[in-house]
C-alpha cells in the first residue's frame, strides 16, 4: 500500500513534536515509532529522510561513546529545536 505524501508529512511533524517534546534526550527508533503508533522501518525511513534535511540528528554511540552495532538514537537539531521553539504559542500575557 503507497501512502501519500500529505500523510507521511503528517508522521513526520508527529516525528518532530514528540522529538521536541523530549528535546534533548535522543531516543531509540522503537520507542519513536512506539509513542506515534507506527511500524518502525517505516518511522526508519521517514527518520533518515529528516536527517537528510538536517531536521534531526542519528546518535550512533550511547552514552560511554561506545558505537552502536544495529540501533540508532534520533534527536532535534539545534536548527529545528528553534524553529519548533519559535512556532509555539508562548505563556498567555495579563494585560
Amino acid at each position: 500500500m503507497k501512502i501519500s505524501q500529505k500523510k507521511k508529512e503528517k508522521v513526520c511533524e508527529q516525528i518532530l513534536a514528540f522529538l521536541y517534546s523530549i528535546n534533548p534526550k535522543p531516543v531509540f527508533t522503537q520507542t519513536i515509532a512506539q509513542e506515534i503508533a507506527r511500524d518502525e522501518e517505516f518511522v526508519k525511513r521517514l527518520l533518515l529522510d529528516l536527517k537528510k534535511e538536517n531536521l534531526v540528528i542519528e546518535v550512533k554511540k550511547n552514552q560511554q561513546g561506545v558505537p552502536y552495532v544495529r540501533r540508532a538514537r534520533w534527536k532535534l537539531t539545534n536548527r529545528a529545536y528553534q524553529s519548533y521553539l519559535l512556532k509555539q504559542p508562548g505563556p498567555p500575557s495579563n494585560s
